[in-house]
């Protein structure tokens, strides 16, 4: 059957969507200052920065798009803001915003300075992105009363306010939305030293026993995402209780992952039923992106946003004009011969 959306792809554990089954454990785990932030070094100096000021101004912090993958912080740093500011945050998403009422009931109960949240901000429709531009850049919206000919506009004014935008798609935010933004900010996969120290903090709120090597070789496989790491840590330790020691060592997580399908390199049997379908079937490409949804049952926006970045980013994956290819890397890890196909398979 195929996955339709990210939400039907919830036994994924490295799956860097969010997840229901993550909520509670999540929301404990975030930081709540910047300090408490671990890795983002260049996006928390400037945020500190651009914060700072505000407050000495006495003015509410510029509006600020956060784009990167999925994952890595967005949400946590957007309630950082408001505790750093010491104002009030209001959470929705873009497909939930679905009429330009919505938004003006939103915007005209924010208090002044408070920090309006929204994620998934490319999905907005336009029709609500109009009512959006002259809110963020006037303080005031603007509301049509009436049909036809007697329909008049009447503008709202607001309190100032903070719209934080987060987006996995930031070449899809419409231009004028974009350029509204004062403050951009990408936030970049981490590293397996900063996810360890991650991993280490976690184990510390959650009570679970857990040495240096054993985090790290948790850190090691979580693709470079915070959400994966806290993941797979809650499942290594549901192993490490069951038939390991207790504290989760090297060698628990090592069992612990396997059994979860978990390869060294984080990849999952997902990633490589795409590598070896191409190299199976395609002799490694290049071949299509609609073609590899269709051969794998997955639909091909999913594997563009949730599978490509990552093995594109490991170097497993290559985008040409003609088409998707796997790479010699690809071949060696997976067991195959570099410069050909190999029918055999290790799903």
């Amino acid at each position: 059957m195929a996955l339709n959306s990210y939400e039907e792809n919830d036994f994924r554990l490295a799956s860097p969507a969010f997840e229901e089954a993550d909520s509670d454990i999540e929301i404990s785990l975030r930081p709540k200052t910047l300090d408490e932030y671990i890795g983002q070094q260049k996006v928390k100096e400037n945020l500190d920065v651009y914060m700072k000021a505000a407050l000495q101004r006495n003015e509410p912090l510029d509006h600020v798009l956060l784009y990167g993958p999925p994952g890595l912080g967005k949400t946590t740093l957007a309630g950082i803001i408001a505790n750093t500011m010491g104002t009030q945050i209001r959470v929705t998403s873009g497909p939930a915003i679905e009429k330009p009422g919505d938004l003006a009931a939103l915007l005209t109960n924010l208090n002044a300075g408070d920090i309006l949240f929204v994620d998934e901000i490319h999905r907005l429709s336009r029709s609500v992105e109009e009512v959006l531009y002259p809110a963020m850049e006037d303080h005031a919206i603007d509301i049509i009363i009436g049909k036809g000919p007697s329909a008049r506009s009447i503008r709202l004014d607001l309190q100032p306010f903070t719209l934080v935008g987060a987006t996995t798609r930031s070449g899809s935010l419409s231009a004028p939305l974009r350029d509204r933004f004062g403050v951009l900010l990408r936030l970049e996969l981490y590293s397996p030293q900063e996810l360890a120290q991650i991993v280490m903090r976690s184990a510390r709120i959650l009570g679970i026993e857990i040495d240096e090597d054993g985090a790290l070789e948790i850190a090691s496989r979580s693709r470079g995402t915070p959400r994966i790491a806290n993941r797979l840590l809650k499942r290594s330790r549901d192993f490490s209780q069951i038939v390991g020691s207790g504290s989760i060592t090297v060698e628990d997580a090592q069992q612990a992952l396997s059994k979860m399908e978990i390869d060294e390199l984080g990849l999952d049997n997902i990633d490589r039923m795409i590598l070896n379908t191409m190299l199976r079937n395609f002799h490694g490409g290049p071949v299509g992106l609609e073609t590899i949804a269709a051969s794998i049952g997955e639909e091909s926006v999913t594997i563009e946003d949730v599978y490509e970045p990552y093995l594109m980013q490991i170097g497993f994956l290559a985008r040409t004009p003609r088409g998707r290819i796997v790479t010699d890397a690809a071949r060696i890890h997976l067991g195959y011969p570099v410069g050909g196909g190999d029918q055999q398979t290790f799903l």
